[in-house]
């Protein structure tokens, strides 16, 4: 099965601009809300969120990515403060150029420039998407949603076998959930069919 990355620039050209490989545990922040965009961040291997947290202490995950894959970018971009954490749910290695290296990067290469466009698209469609779901009261459309989004960057040419890397706190969590919510729905949606349930794991 095919991951359809989004950002994800040569290894080597990134090294080549300044970049530096970071090593980090999991729970540990790679930035903290509030901090200035200083690098570009890069995934090598590992998982990272973006969340915060709500007045209450609720948790809220925007999104989450893995190998391969840029956070953070658009805020290069802007002299404002991160809106989020950004928290490794797995151990991870991570490679981070520093912000005017990066810039003057994609000047001398264009093409990263149409590639940055596209996954700043991507990142726009999956909030779109998300707010229209997360309006709605059915816990079955707002996880249907998320699902069908995560299917979206993935060769579907199996049919229904898409698995869900997902906990059930972080899928809640993504859609503005209780947890006993989405475990409820879960349950009704593999009763109709919608989903099969395979070592806990969801399959789409």
């Amino acid at each position: 099965m095919k991951t359809i990355s989004c950002m994800n620039i040569d290894e080597e050209q990134l090294y080549s601009s300044g970049g530096e490989v970071k090593q980090y545990k999991k729970g540990e922040l790679v930035y903290r809300e509030g901090d200035h965009a200083l690098y570009y961040f890069q995934i090598k291997e590992g998982k990272v969120k973006l969340n915060n947290y709500d007045d209450e202490g609720k948790e809220f995950i925007h999104n989450i990515f893995g190998g391969k894959q840029s956070f953070g970018d658009s805020m290069l971009f802007l002299d404002k403060f991160y809106p989020t954490n950004a928290v490794c749910i797995a151990p991870a290695e991570i490679i981070r150029v520093p912000k005017d290296r990066f810039l003057e990067l994609i000047k001398k290469h264009p093409h990263l420039s149409l590639e940055m466009n596209a996954c700043l698209s991507q990142r726009l469609y999956f909030k779109a998407i998300m707010l229209q779901n997360i309006a709605s009261l059915n816990p079955i459309s707002r996880l249907t949603g998320l699902l069908d989004y995560l299917k979206s960057y993935h060769d579907d040419s199996c049919g229904s076998c898409f698995q869900i890397e997902l906990t059930r706190q972080q899928i809640a969590n993504l859609v503005g959930l209780r947890v006993e919510t989405v475990i409820r729905a879960l349950k009704k949606m593999e009763k109709e069919g919608n989903i099969t349930i395979e070592n806990r794991k969801i399959v789409y």
